[in-house]
């Protein structure tokens, strides 16, 4: 029998002067669903399952940006993406543009086991969830009353808003805002040439290997806040914000054109294969290498039952379990 492990992530990228509750927050959610993956996997379930049943939970929970408060686009509406991989035999799934379905997690999932396809969007992607009996919701049920004011500010500022969890309070906070965008700016963080405000999307994800030695991961978004309508980023696209096969399993989360650019999440696999690296060791030499000027994190656990992370950028909300009693969960370095 193999060692299972489980890794899940709640988006790199932190505000430094997140304020402690929040921070406290954060982390009793993802303690949380990181013991439904534990229990699960104590149970004998198999990965794929364990992958899904995660990140159903983190979409549930409007702490996080995906599924219930994930980010808005600039017409005020929510855009949601997802993907699944099964590391044995690698199958996948993934949806882009989903306004409806109250879990893009699990119709990632029927789109791998019911249909013929890897990858469905938009209407094609919400008509298949009907066909499929899946729960589905107004739109209105993912958007919360902070995000419609984030949303608000990332206008005002005229920006793509990454930390849309800054706290609404105080009079101050759009000037607060501005200034910290144009204090990113003059520093030069840009996406693809553009310049970018404050960096932390909080996308979520998990990567498991169960007892079987079977690896799966799946990730999960609402995406950019004011981001364009139909704007699609890394965490739908197999081996760029998802990658599961027989070495590793990978969930990315952070700035989207930089993880596509460098397909991060097949990258980390490809040089345990090729370099043969071990796994913490080919995460350390991805997030190094392949991200040029890009900013990102990811989870990762081998075939063997270890597990690895990470990021670049503030931080990144992380948590990882292992089969031998290592549990943690954390933000910071």
């Amino acid at each position: 029998m193999a060692r299972w492990a489980i890794a899940i992530h709640g988006g790199a990228g932190v505000d430094p002067n997140l304020p402690e509750h929040r921070q406290e927050e954060a982390k009793r959610v993802l303690a949380r669903c990181l013991q439904v993956g534990v229990d699960l996997l104590r149970a004998g379930a198999a990965a794929l399952d364990v992958v899904e049943a995660v990140v159903r939970e983190l979409e549930t929970d409007p702490c996080f940006n995906s599924g219930r408060g994930s980010a808005l686009t600039r017409a005020g509406t929510v855009e949601m993406e997802a993907s699944i991989m099964d590391g044995h035999g690698r199958r996948c799934g993934a949806v882009s543009g989903v306004s409806t379905v109250r879990n893009p997690v699990s119709l990632a999932r029927r789109v791998m086991d019911k249909s013929p396809h890897s990858y469905l969007a938009f209407d094609g992607a919400e008509d298949f969830a009907r066909e499929q009996g899946l729960e589905v919701v107004d739109n209105s049920y993912f958007i919360t009353e902070e995000n419609v004011g984030m949303l608000k500010l990332a206008k005002d500022a005229n920006t793509i808003l990454f930390d849309y969890r800054i706290p609404l309070a105080g009079a101050d906070t759009c000037s607060a805002l501005a200034a910290a965008s144009e204090k990113n700016n003059s520093n030069g963080m840009v996406m693809n040439g553009l310049p970018i405000s404050i960096y932390a999307p909080e996308t979520v994800g998990c990567a498991v290997v169960d007892s079987n030695g079977f690896t799966a991961a799946a990730t999960s978004t609402g995406g950019l806040m004011n981001k364009m309508t139909g704007r699609i980023g890394d965490s739908p696209l197999i081996g760029a914000g998802t990658y599961a096969c027989g070495h590793c399993a990978v969930s990315c989360t952070g700035e989207g054109e930089a993880i596509i650019r460098s397909t991060l999440a097949r990258d980390v696999a490809a040089v345990m294969e090729y370099k043969g690296l071990p796994l913490q060791e080919a995460v350390d030499f991805c997030v190094k290498e392949r991200l040029d000027e890009g900013f990102a994190g990811l989870i990762a656990v081998s075939g063997t039952g270890e597990v690895a992370y990470g990021f670049n950028c503030t931080g990144m909300f992380r948590g990882c379990a292992t089969e031998d009693g290592f549990m943690e969960v954390g933000i910071w370095e």
